[in-house]
């Protein structure tokens, strides 16, 4: 195997170009070569890296790993293509538009079996989730009870350029978009979720995606969670309490690039029977964000040393993509509205 791996990056918008930083400072990750449908011919950035203007052409370069930074339309078609070229594949949420596009790259890695897939869920490598989960899985504040999360923004805007308003590219809107970040962290804490009910809503962008998504959701040993995904929140929010049998953790802000959801902190909350709802708490409030690094970095290491992937594995994908479409399908109008249980492959169900 090559050392340094040779990186092609599919799709070189902001994504793309902050994925490449961490790529370019792992020593054994080097970009060779980028595409975009933005640049109107090929050619060689200063530093040599090659450029070109679609994928077939990128994935023409000899490569050893794809990282497909796409729109959710193509997203799929690209990370199939990679993985029959032989690449090692890392590929951004969501994993398509819908349960079929996961299904249809599920069943190519399946042929390459040697192959390492992987889906950008970078959330879970913040430091904040992760002390989360430290918490919840040492038992020292019991079992979780429920779970509370609001993730949202101000964005729908550009809206006449900006593919993310327009069905047919993206799929879905805040939830599949952002939202399904907050569900991924969700069946992290809780597991997965067998009963759903949801309102979703589009009437304030009125754009043919949801510009809201409510829903409340019980697991099978009954921890419940309420989830808001939102494009109407004029300020920006991130916020997840996990209730336990002897104590709260909530986490409120997170690091991103934008700096607009504030200082990324978690609460935990120690109850004992004498506190009178006024429980000692300890704040923690971190300044660095480790996630595009780390995960980056144990992608490269399962790469190297043919190890598992684990978290965000297409499993994992296909699991989170299935709870969106769920929750989509819970809202009897939205489902009918948009057909959602014709467009569901014969293995899944909407709630109904």
């Amino acid at each position: 195997m090559n050392v340094p791996l040779r990186v092609g990056i599919a799709g070189y918008g902001v994504v793309g170009k902050r994925r490449r930083q961490f790529i370019d400072s792992h020593p054994s990750l080097r970009t060779v070569a980028v595409c975009d449908r933005t640049y109107p011919a090929d050619g060689v950035f200063d530093d040599g890296v090659r450029f070109y203007t679609t994928y077939p052409r990128l994935l023409d370069e000899e490569l050893d790993v794809l990282f497909v930074c796409m729109t959710n339309d193509i997203a799929p078609d690209v990370t199939i293509a990679g993985l029959d070229r032989g690449l090692h594949v890392f590929c951004e949420k969501p994993p398509g538009r819908d349960i079929h596009d996961i299904v249809r790259v599920i069943q190519a890695e399946r042929q390459h079996s040697a192959l390492k897939l992987r889906y950008g869920f970078n959330h879970r490598y913040h430091d904040s989730v992760r002390e989360a989960l430290r918490i919840v899985q040492s038992g020292e504040l019991g079992d979780v009870i429920n779970l509370r999360g609001v993730y949202g923004k101000s964005e729908m805007r550009s809206f006449d350029s900006n593919w993310r308003t327009k069905r047919a590219l993206a799929g879905g809107g805040i939830l599949l978009d952002q939202g399904i970040h907050m569900v991924d962290m969700m069946r992290l804490f809780a597991g997965e979720f067998s009963e759903v009910h949801s309102f979703i809503s589009n009437s304030h962008w009125h754009y043919d995606v949801e510009d809201n998504a409510y829903a409340l959701m019980r697991t099978p040993d009954g921890i419940v969670a309420q989830l808001h995904s939102s494009a109407t929140q004029w300020r920006h929010r991130f916020n997840l309490d996990i209730a336990l049998s002897l104590g709260t953790i909530s986490l409120t802000g997170i690091l991103s690039g934008t700096k607009s959801y504030g200082a990324e902190t978690i609460t935990v909350a120690f109850a004992n029977e004498t506190d009178a709802g006024d429980p000692r708490e300890v704040t923690t409030r971190y300044n660095h964000d480790p996630s595009w690094h780390d995960e980056i970095a144990e992608f490269a290491d399962s790469v190297l040393n043919d190890t598992p992937v684990t978290a965000g594995s297409s499993s994992d994908a296909l699991k989170s993509m299935h709870l969106v479409y769920r929750i989509y399908c819970a809202d009897p109008a939205w489902r009918a509205r948009y057909g959602l249980s014709d467009q569901l492959p014969p293995e899944f169900t909407c709630p109904t």
